[in-house]
C-alpha cells in the first residue's frame, strides 16, 4: 500500500478545491467591479445627487433605505445605488481574499494581495461616509477617486499576479525598457491626480448647492493634466519603438515581448480615446455624460498602464 504524499494530502485538504479554478474569472470580475464603482461614483457626482442621503452609514436617520416621502427626488436613490455597488464590490472582494489567500501552492507573497481588495472596500466605505458627514468637502471627494485608481491599479496586479510563476521577476529587454515603464506608471499616477485636481476645480461639486471647490485655477491645472498627458504618450511610443526593435536581439524573450506589444498598443488605443473625450469635454463645456464617459476612461487607463508595465517582465 502507497503512502500518501504530503502534496496528496494537502490537495484533499483543499475544501475550495472544487471552486479553485474560478479564480482567474473572479480576479476579472473585481478588476471589472473596481472601474464599474468608479462610474457610479461619478453618477453620483454628476447627478448632484452626492447628500442625497443626508447621512451615513444609515441613508436617512433610523433608516439604511431612501424614505419616500413628497419631496423625495431621484437624487437619494443614485446615493444608495452606489453604496449597494459597494456591497457588490465587497462580496467580490471576500471571494478574492478566500480564493487567493487559501491557495497553498502559491507563495505568500501571492497570497496576501488578496486582502487588498476587501482591505480598500472597507477604507472606501469610511472614506465615503467621512465625505457625506463633511457635506462633500472637495479634498476628501478627491482622496475617494484616489483610493479607487489605486484600487484598479492593485487589483490588474493581482490579477496578472495570478497568471505567472512565483519566482523571481525577469526583464524581457534592457534595463532602459524597464526605466521607461516605470516612467509609465509614474506619470500615470500624475495624469490621475492631476485629473482629479481638474474636477476639484471644476462646475461638479456633486450637489445643487455645494458650491465651494478647490481653490485652482482651472484653466493653469487643466493645462498641466494634458501636458501631462502628451508626456505619457510620448513615453509609451517610446516604449513602443523599443519593444519592436528588440525581437532580433540575442537573447531576447520573443514570447514575452509580443504580449508587452499588444499590451501596450492597446494602451496607446485607450489613451488616445481618453485624450479625445478629455478636448470634446474640454471644449463643449463639460457636458455630465462626457464627464462621466472620462471617468470611465480614467479607470481603464489605470488598468491598461498596470497591464503594460506589468507585461515588461516574466517570472518562472
Amino acid at each position: 500500500m502507497s503512502t500518501p504524499t504530503s502534496s496528496t494530502v494537502g490537495e484533499r485538504r483543499d475544501l475550495l478545491g472544487p471552486v479553485r479554478g474560478w479564480t482567474r474569472g473572479i480576479l476579472i470580475a473585481n478588476v471589472i467591479a473596481q472601474i464599474a464603482i468608479i462610474v457610479t461614483g461619478g453618477a453620483v457626482r454628476l447627478t448632484d445627487s452626492g447628500l442625497g442621503c443626508s447621512t451615513w452609514p444609515h441613508c436617512e436617520p433610523g433608516s439604511f433605505t431612501p424614505v419616500l416621502h413628497e419631496a423625495t427626488s431621484f437624487h437619494p436613490y443614485v446615493e444608495f445605488g452606489n453604496r449597494l455597488m459597494t456591497f457588490v464590490v465587497g462580496i467580490v472582494a471576500l471571494a478574492v481574499l478566500l480564493l487567493v489567500w487559501t491557495d497553498r501552492r502559491r507563495s505568500p507573497e501571492y497570497r496576501v494581495l488578496g486582502f487588498i481588495p476587501l482591505a480598500g472596500v472597507a477604507a472606501q466605505a469610511l472614506i465615503g461616509g467621512v465625505v457625506v458627514l463633511l457635506e462633500l468637502h472637495p479634498g476628501w471627494v478627491s482622496l475617494h477617486f484616489g483610493v479607487s485608481a489605486s484600487l484598479v491599479w492593485f487589483s490588474a496586479y493581482l490579477l496578472h499576479r495570478h497568471g505567472e510563476g512565483d519566482g523571481p521577476p525577469r526583464p524581457v529587454g534592457p534595463r532602459l525598457l524597464t526605466w521607461a515603464g516605470r516612467a509609465l506608471t509614474v506619470l500615470m499616477a500624475a495624469v490621475v491626480v492631476l485629473g482629479v485636481l481638474v474636477t476639484g476645480a471644476g462646475p461638479h461639486s456633486g450637489d445643487d448647492e455645494v458650491g465651494y471647490r478647490l481653490a485652482l485655477d482651472p484653466l493653469t491645472v487643466t493645462r498641466t493634466h494634458s501636458a501631462t498627458v502628451w508626456l505619457f504618450v510620448a513615453t509609451l511610443v517610446a516604449v513602443l519603438v523599443m519593444l519592436h526593435r528588440l525581437p532580433g536581439r540575442a537573447g531576447a524573450d520573443v514570447d514575452g515581448l509580443a504580449r508587452a506589444r499588444r499590451a501596450a498598443w492597446l494602451l496607446l488605443a485607450v489613451s488616445l480615446g481618453q485624450g479625445l473625450v478629455g478636448y470634446v469635454q474640454y471644449f463643449t463645456g463639460l457636458p455630465e455624460i462626457l464627464v462621466g464617459a472620462h471617468m470611465l476612461g480614467a479607470g481603464l487607463l489605470v488598468w491598461a498602464t498596470a497591464n503594460t508595465v506589468l507585461r515588461l517582465r516574466t517570472r518562472a
